[in-house]
């Protein structure tokens, strides 16, 4: 039997290991909007808080973006430069209430219960299950797995459950698309439309006012994508997540702004956070050790490497904010109307490179969910996606990154291709 590797004892990663992580990292972001390389270059070497002409207030101070995020009273998600000014032109002026007004803390209050630690792990544990296990069982044989593209059935399953897809009828469209050889085209298409969804947000950091032609793509993307939240929300079981918002008193109008929240907010970002994570522990030597654990060391390893995965990828890079009042933060003035940029991803990687010794960072604490109200509803979820992967990959051994290519013209940074063998 191996022996244990202590945590205090067990090599640490080395620094060519680091910076191998970091150039791989900053080509994802490039690749992803070039614009949005060049703000993250430029912010790392700015003031913590300064006016940038054509976008607004950059933050890249964690303390700073917190206080922002929590003041409710001096911003907002609704209004130019706020995320809920995108859904509101897509969705219609009902969701403002859902996103920021009373109704968003009625939701929140009736929707907590949806997203619990526990429920989450059950959700994700049938949803990755077959995923999962193809992945130990092909790194066993010696086969190489293209961990990317896993990460979007893993995140494509879970959609079709939680809003109640007819997968068939799915599967027959991703077949006339050329996404099913195996089985699972259907998972790849709603990633596809969720992922094209999304990217309509392109270039928004500047202005968050939709094109006519935008907006009806959105719609229709939208439109067949919830198409069955009506029906699902009526008739499934309490076991399904439309089916605990009708016991909880979720309106139908609500799930369906939930579902349409989801498919945007939770695509994207956690087939991100899986596959840069994945990546990030091989180029920095750490999966040989996370792999090598076993028993509580493994569990403890594991919760290490999503929380540090999560801060290094964070998935969402930049928040926008709409400021409602006049409001001094950092010794510098926001005026009502302003936007403001929180440069998540600068501020969370601040700290350095992802590390399997590094202790708890209370002033980042979940800040790639955001903070506040509006902290991320479907955060446990987004853990136990990442979690099951990496348990998969250490169960079947360490891992190397063999072929990679990074995701162009994406609105969150990732990979298209991620192809990985044993090590």
């Amino acid at each position: 039997m191996e022996p244990v590797l202590s945590r205090r004892t067990h090599p640490v990663s080395s620094p060519t290991g680091h910076r191998l992580a970091t150039r791989h990292e900053r080509r994802v972001i490039r690749s992803a909007d070039p614009r949005l390389g060049l703000l993250v270059a430029l912010a790392r070497r700015g003031p913590r808080i300064v006016r940038a002409p054509g976008l607004g207030w950059l933050v890249r101070d964690p303390a700073l973006i917190r206080e922002l995020l929590v003041d409710h009273r001096s911003t907002s998600l609704l209004g130019e430069g706020g995320v809920g000014h995108l859904w509101s032109q897509v969705l219609g002026d009902w969701v403002e209430d859902l996103f920021d007004g009373r109704g968003h803390h009625s939701l929140r209050t009736r929707a907590r219960d949806l997203f619990t630690e526990a429920a989450a792990r059950d959700l994700v544990s049938v949803a990755a299950g077959p995923v999962t296990e193809l992945l130990r069982r092909r790194l066993r044989d010696g086969d190489t797995v293209d961990v990317a593209d896993l990460a979007k059935v893993l995140v494509g399953r879970l959609v079709v459950a939680m809003l109640g897809l007819d997968a068939t009828t799915l599967a027959d469209e991703a077949a006339i698309a050329g996404l099913d050889d195996d089985g699972w085209g259907a998972y790849r298409l709603v990633f596809a439309r969720g992922e094209e969804l999304a990217a309509l947000a392109l270039g928004t950091q500047a202005d968050t006012t939709l094109s006519d032609p935008t907006v009806a793509r959105a719609r229709e993307l939208l439109g067949g994508l919830t198409s069955g939240v009506p029906a699902a929300y009526r008739s499934s079981p309490v076991t399904t997540v439309l089916g605990r918002c009708r016991e909880l008193g979720v309106t139908e109008q609500e799930a369906t702004g939930l579902a349409s929240l989801l498919l945007v907010a939770g695509t994207e970002t956690a087939a991100s956070a899986i596959a840069r994570t994945t990546a990030l522990l091989a180029d920095t030597g750490q999966a040989s050790r996370l792999c090598a654990a076993t028993g509580d060391e493994r569990d403890d390893l594991l919760d290490v490497a999503v929380r540090e995965g999560l801060r290094v990828t964070t998935p969402a890079p930049v928040i926008g904010r709409h400021v409602t009042r006049d409001v001094t933060v950092g010794g510098r003035t926001l005026r009502a109307g302003d936007r403001v940029l929180a440069l998540t991803y600068v501020a969370n990687t601040a700290p350095g490179a992802l590390d399997l010794d590094r202790p708890y960072l209370p002033d980042n604490r979940h800040l790639w969910f955001g903070a506040g109200r509006h902290l991320c509803l479907g955060a446990p979820v987004a853990r136990a996606e990442l979690r099951a992967v990496l348990g998969a990959l250490a169960d079947a051994g360490p891992w190397a990154v063999v072929e990679r290519e990074p995701a162009r013209r994406v609105l969150i940074p990732t990979y298209r291709r991620l192809v990985v063998a044993r090590g």
